[in-house]
C-alpha cells in the first residue's frame, strides 16, 4: 500500500544545483521593456536557496549562445543545459548522482509556455524535456523544481467577494496533499518527480515592483525563510500561494490595472512528500556569472 508519510530521500552528500537565470535587459528587436528589480529576486532567491544547502549559480543577461558557452566552460559536476535554440542538446548523464534534487529559477519576460532568453524565447517544455528520466538518469526519483518568474499573458487578475464569509478569512487549517506513493514499484514514468512553479496562471499577467523585485518572489523567498526547512514544500508552496493573493495594484502607471490582482500555481508530478530538512555538514554557496 501506500505509504502517505514517505518522503524523497534528503540524505545525499550534496543538497544539490540551484541555477538562477535572471533576464534583466533584451535585445532591442524583441521591443522587451526592462525588467527593474530582478536583480532583487536574484539575490533574495540565491540567499534562501544557499541556506537550505544548495550550490547556487546565477547567470545573467545572457543571449542564447552565451548561455551554451557559460555552461560548458563549467566543471564537470553541472548539468549541461541547452534548448533547441541554443544549437545543441546535452545532458551530463552523472551530475546529480550525490544531490538530493535539482532546482532551476528562470526570471524573465513570457507569454503562455514561453520564456525570453536575451535575444530569443525558449518553449517551458522543450527546456524540462532535458531532465526527464529518459534523458537525465541521475535524477531519476529525485525532485526537479522549476521556478518560473514571468508573465504567462496580458489579463489581469480581478478581485471577487466571496460569497461565504468564512472563505475570505483564509483559515490556518489546509486540505492533506495527496501524493502517489511509487516505493513498490521498480520503474517511474520518465516524467515524474517534476514540480512546476509558476507565479500566475496560464493567460495573465504578473506583477513586479522596480525596488522590492516580484510579488511571487517577495512571497516565496518570505515563506523559504520562515519554512523552508521544516514545512512540506508544496505546503509551503500553497502559503505562497495564498499570501500573493491577498496583495493588490496601488499605485500604478496603467490606471486599468489598479486594485487588480495575482494568483500563482504549481503543477506537482512529485510522488512523495517534499521536505529540505538540514543538512548538518553542508552549507551552500552562491557564484554569479
Amino acid at each position: 500500500m501506500a505509504d502517505p508519510a514517505e518522503e524523497y530521500r534528503m540524505d545525499h552528500k550534496k543538497r544539490g544545483l540551484a541555477l538562477i537565470f535572471n533576464q534583466e535587459y533584451f535585445f532591442w528587436q524583441l521591443m522587451l521593456p526592462e525588467r527593474r528589480g530582478t536583480n532583487v529576486d536574484r539575490d533574495n532567491l540565491a540567499c534562501r536557496f544557499s541556506e537550505l544547502g544548495f550550490e547556487v549559480r546565477c547567470f545573467n543577461n545572457l543571449k542564447a549562445a552565451e548561455l551554451l558557452n557559460r555552461i560548458h566552460e563549467d566543471d564537470k559536476h553541472l548539468i549541461f543545459v541547452s534548448v533547441s535554440i541554443l544549437g545543441a542538446s546535452k545532458v551530463s548523464a552523472s551530475s546529480h548522482v550525490d544531490s538530493d534534487c535539482f532546482v532551476c529559477a528562470i526570471l524573465t519576460h513570457g507569454e503562455d509556455n514561453h520564456i525570453y532568453a536575451y535575444d530569443d524565447k525558449i518553449e517551458i517544455q522543450s527546456l524540462t524535456a532535458l531532465f526527464r528520466g529518459d534523458k537525465c538518469q541521475s535524477l531519476v526519483g529525485k525532485p526537479k523544481i522549476f521556478i518560473i518568474q514571468a508573465c504567462r499573458g496580458q489579463q489581469h487578475d480581478p478581485p471577487v467577494v466571496p460569497l461565504d464569509a468564512v472563505d475570505s478569512q483564509f483559515p490556518g487549517a489546509q486540505d492533506n496533499v495527496t501524493e502517489v506513493d511509487a516505493a513498490t514499484v521498480h520503474a517511474l514514468p520518465a516524467g515524474a518527480d517534476f514540480l512546476m512553479c509558476y507565479s500566475v496562471a496560464q493567460g495573465y499577467y504578473s506583477h513586479r515592483e522596480t525596488v522590492y523585485g516580484s510579488w511571487y518572489i517577495q512571497d516565496l523567498c518570505t515563506m523559504l525563510q520562515r519554512h523552508g526547512s521544516t514545512l512540506e514544500f508544496t505546503e509551503l508552496l500553497t502559503l505562497v500561494n495564498r499570501k500573493v493573493s491577498q496583495r493588490r495594484v496601488g499605485v500604478c502607471k496603467d490606471p486599468h490595472a489598479i486594485g487588480k490582482k495575482q494568483m500563482p500555481c504549481f503543477a506537482s508530478m512529485l510522488t512523495k512528500k517534499l521536505h529540505f530538512s538540514p543538512k548538518p555538514a553542508i552549507t551552500g554557496g552562491i557564484i554569479s556569472m
